[in-house]
């Protein structure tokens, strides 16, 4: 069975947009995992993992965007709201034909950090891409998800385990 859709929070009775009112929240640990993969060729990978990119080490560029778009990220989602974030993590991960990309976000406060997370697997995705584009322009960034959140009224989600 199904559940019934879920208002959408970010939309007024007339169907505008806005920001929630979060004013009369509690504040509680919030906790967001995020993840992203960016498919390249083995040879890419190599170069990534024995440091011959011409640009720079990849996986520390990856990781400091990373952590800089999760700060960013109320400017440059409209509706999110500015959160005073207490640890941003990125882990980068070599595999056969890809960068795996997992970003952890932590703060104490009254709406989730979600859209944090997401931001930081996205940007560090990108900047993979940016810095590795001139030995592959086939690249691609895939699966850009939501893996665990935790915290508020909502409570627990993990992917796969609802």
């Amino acid at each position: 069975m199904t559940r019934p859709p879920r208002l959408l929070s970010h939309v007024d009775s007339r169907g505008r947009a806005r920001m929630v009112d979060v004013g009369e929240k509690a504040p509680t640990d919030r906790l967001a995992v995020a993840s992203a993969l960016v498919r390249t060729q083995p040879e890419v990978i190599a170069m990534i993992g024995e440091g011959r990119v011409a640009k720079g080490d990849v996986l520390a560029a990856a990781r400091l965007a990373g952590v800089m778009a999760a700060k960013k990220t109320s400017e440059l989602i409209p509706l999110c709201h500015p959160l005073a974030l207490e640890a941003v993590t990125v882990d980068l991960e070599l595999e056969k034909d890809a960068v795996a990309i997992r970003t952890s976000v932590k703060c104490h406060g009254k709406t989730g950090v979600e859209m944090e997370a997401l931001t930081a697997a996205a940007v560090a995705a990108l900047t993979v891409y940016d810095m590795c584009k001139a030995a592959d322009r086939a690249m691609t960034i895939e699966r850009v998800r939501l893996e665990e959140k935790r915290g508020g009224k909502s409570g627990v989600y993990r992917r796969g385990k609802r």
